[in-house]
């Protein structure tokens, strides 16, 4: 597996040009979607993801926010393309059943 190096320490682009946090396998942007699903700080991530140092959580933040347009694209793509997967699987035989009984809305 062949990686980019970038203008910040602990991120890398892999071979698909994505960029990730050195020496883990975590995108730099689910560290972004956490922050912003959650409302987490950097100190509160470091608690979650014990596995990543400061240095790490920070310089991704730091490379989220120089390519602060770019991640966001891709994160709305990302949702578009969920949504678009959950209209066509349509509601699961499971949930059909469970509203049936009333013991989902």
């Amino acid at each position: 597996m062949t990686f980019a190096t970038t203008e910040h320490k602990y991120v890398q682009l892999n071979e698909s040009h994505v960029p990730i946090i050195l020496g883990t396998t975590m995108k730099v942007i689910e560290v972004i979607e956490a922050q912003q699903a959650y409302g987490w700080s950097p100190e509160e991530m470091h608690f979650q993801h014990p596995y990543l140092t400061m240095s790490q959580i920070h310089s991704a933040l730091a490379y989220y926010w120089d390519h602060k347009q770019e991640l966001d694209s891709d994160i709305q793509q990302r949702l578009e393309h969920t949504e678009q997967l959950r209209q066509q699987s349509g509601i699961s035989a499971l949930a059909d059943q469970l509203r049936e009984k009333g013991r989902l809305l």
